[in-house]
This record gives structure tokens, sequence and C-alpha cells, in this order.
């Protein structure tokens, strides 16, 4: 009994330092996310923008891009992040190959088609990171909603063996009670009918 109540004292302490270690990192994550949604909001405007003033100056371009595209230049791999033995995925954009449109906009608007692939490269890893933050968030918030129960199952198991004991105890206590009144009902009795047998 006393090397099952010691392995579940600390069961019951790695799980608490898991959980602890995971809701951590949840909130760092949570910081994150609100910061890069926030930088994403500029990003994409300041792209929107940039792809306008890019139109302006050299005319519709969209055919074009779309005639020549032959196979992504961005693309994204993904590794593995562990923390308190939780698996979670970290997605990474990287550049592969080197740019097609090099030479784009030589007669006209290149400053403006550089400044275009740029402020659309950054939203691109903005949003890769963005994605890689949701998913791990998700990912952790399933972890510590299960760790937690884990906890509370062995942290309410052992307060309700407690208790159970203490009503044995409490019980036992009271059969005891019960019964040395019982005695000293009967021991009176007996006194009382010896005295009364002594006087006769």
């Amino acid at each position: 009994m006393k090397g099952r109540l010691k392995g579940a004292q600390k069961g019951h302490s790695l799980l608490k330092k898991k959980a602890d270690a995971l809701q951590m990192r949840f909130r760092t994550i949570l910081g994150k996310i609100v910061q890069t949604k926030t930088q994403m909001g500029e990003v994409m405007k300041e792209a929107a923008f940039s792809l306008a003033e890019a139109k302006f100056t050299t005319g519709d371009f969209n055919q074009v891009v779309l005639q020549n595209v032959t196979k992504a230049q961005i693309k994204i791999r993904t590794k593995k992040d562990n923390v308190a033995g939780v698996t979670l995925p970290v997605f990474e954009s990287y550049q592969d190959g080197t740019d097609t449109y090099e030479l784009a906009g030589l007669a006209r608007g290149g400053q403006q088609l550089a400044k275009l692939k740029k402020n659309y490269q950054t939203a691109i890893k903005l949003l890769v990171e963005l994605a890689s933050l949701q998913t791990s968030f998700v990912t952790l918030d399933e972890v510590i909603k299960i760790t937690n129960r884990r906890v509370n199952a062995i942290e309410h198991g052992g307060l309700k063996k407690i208790q159970d004991k203490k009503k044995i105890a409490k019980g036992k206590a009271e059969v005891l009670r019960l019964a040395r009144k019982e005695e000293e009902a009967e021991s009176g009795n007996m006194l009382e009918g010896e005295d009364e047998d002594l006087l006769f």
C-alpha cells in the first residue's frame, strides 16, 4: 500500500510539472499569435498597397506572371519541437531556386515590382509562422486538457481514499465508543445488582 501511494505521489508530481511546462509554453505561443496577427494586418496592408502601386506603374501584369509560373519558389518544410514529451509541428518557409522574375519590370516599374515581391514574401513568411503557432496552440490545448484531467483524477482518487479511510476510522471510533458505553452500562447494572444482593 505504501509503495502504491509513493508511486501515485511521484506520478502526480511528474504530471503536475508537465502540466506547468505545457501551460508556460501555451501562454508564450498565445502571446506570439497575438503579436503575429497584429503584424500580419500591417504587412498585408502594405502588400496590398504595393500591388496597387505596381499595377498603376506597370499596368496589368497578372497574365504574364500566370503564364510563366511553373513551380512554387517559396516552399514549406516541417520540423518537430518537443515540449515535456509533447511533439509540436513547426512550419518553416524557404526559397527554392532563384527568382525567375528577377529582371521583370526593367522597362518600367522595376522598383515597385521589387517592393511588391518583398512585401508578399514577408506576408507569406508571417502566414506560415502563424499557421505553425496556431497548430501548436491547438495541439497544446488538447494535451493540457488531458494532462489536467489525469492530475485531477489522481488528486480526486487520493482525496477519496483519504476520506474513505477517515470515514472508516470514524466508524471504528464510533463502534468503540458505543461498545464502551454498553460495557459501562452493563458494569453499572452489575454493580447495582450486587449491591442489592449484598443488602439482603
